[in-house]
């Protein structure tokens, strides 16, 4: 017997949105393509060096959802909605000469799992019905289609418990570990999996004190929120806590560190209309950084944070005009 092939599907890491996308991915080609592939994932973080190392595109077939595009020729899939999916002009002509019938972009998608969802049904006629609920739920957390701030925060659903462990969890090679779950077991059943509860008490109770250490951190100048927390051990929070302390406001504006990188983190107020005068991303490419026109990061080397404290300051005082 021949052996299987085996599939390096990369995915952005600590997003529900990659991970969302990645298990359908996952589901797809194993229902439409090849069900005996065998795969190896790949979590991906956007920081200031280079983007795919050397060798990563190891497999048979390697994908790419949900992040950024690569012009490798090893690339064999791509699905992607960011505006600043491309890191260089030769990238983008490389996607449009692609003649592959594999890769795939659309920014007017909110979530890369609903682009994934509706290519993979439509092209190929893969049956979404059974992932309709990791579907729905992509599209609200990545588009940000809350219906108030207050329930954005309130982390009270299968769908927004399991995106705060996937996003914040402090255990490396998480999401990997639960992909093929995803695309198959309900939500409900997802938070209750050993790897995921033992996260999301602690995980509970640290959201909610974050909500008073961003309120104690804030400023608020010219409808935008500016706050640095990048001496705390937080790499993320919730990014609708600004918007529910300040509902009047139109942007955020922080400043956070990892390990890995010194982060300033944009992003608009989705319950008021000003707030979608500025495209974020545009703004964000200047500073070598990229996302969406609501939202987008910039990240730099963790030596260079007050470099990341200027920058943040000065897009702080460009969207206060």
């Amino acid at each position: 017997m021949p052996d299987p092939v085996k599939v390096r599907l990369c995915f952005h890491d600590r997003c529900f949105d990659g991970a969302a996308s990645a298990a359908v991915f996952y589901r797809f080609f194993r229902e439409r393509i090849n069900p005996g592939a065998q795969f190896q994932f790949t979590g991906m973080a956007h920081q200031a060096r280079q983007q795919f190392a050397d060798g990563l595109f190891d497999g048979d077939e390697n994908a790419i959802v949900d992040f950024k595009y690569s012009s490798s020729p090893r690339v064999t899939w791509w699905f992607d909605h960011h505006q600043s999916a491309f890191l260089t002009p030769a990238d983008a002509e490389h996607f449009r000469q692609d003649r592959s019938g594999h890769k795939f972009y659309d920014p007017d998608y909110k979530s890369c799992t609903k682009l994934l969802a509706d290519v993979t049904s439509t092209k190929f006629g893969f049956d979404t019905k059974p992932l309709a609920e990791l579907i729905h739920w992509g599209d609200i957390i990545d588009g940000a289609q809350y219906p108030t701030p207050e329930s954005a925060v309130a982390v009270d659903q299968p769908a927004t418990q399991l995106a705060l462990v996937i996003e914040s969890a402090p255990e490396n090679g998480l999401v990997p570990k639960i992909i093929p779950d995803l695309s198959e077991r309900p939500l409900a059943e997802m938070v209750k999996l050993p790897v995921i509860a033992r996260h999301l008490g602690p995980l509970l109770k640290r959201h909610h004190q974050s909500i008073d250490i961003i309120r104690e951190r804030t400023e608020v100048r010219g409808g935008v929120i500016f706050f640095d927390i990048s001496d705390l051990d937080i790499e993320g929070y919730n990014k609708f806590i600004p918007y529910m302390l300040y509902p009047d406001a139109r942007y955020t504006v922080s400043v956070l560190k990892s390990p890995t990188r010194s982060k300033i983190s944009i992003g608009s107020n989705p319950w008021n209309p000003d707030a979608a005068e500025d495209n974020l991303a545009s703004l964000a490419e200047q500073y070598g950084g990229g996302g969406h026109p609501r939202v987008a990061a910039i990240s730099l080397d963790p030596g260079d944070l007050e470099r990341a404290k200027q920058v943040a300051r000065d897009i702080a005082g460009k969207l206060r005009r």
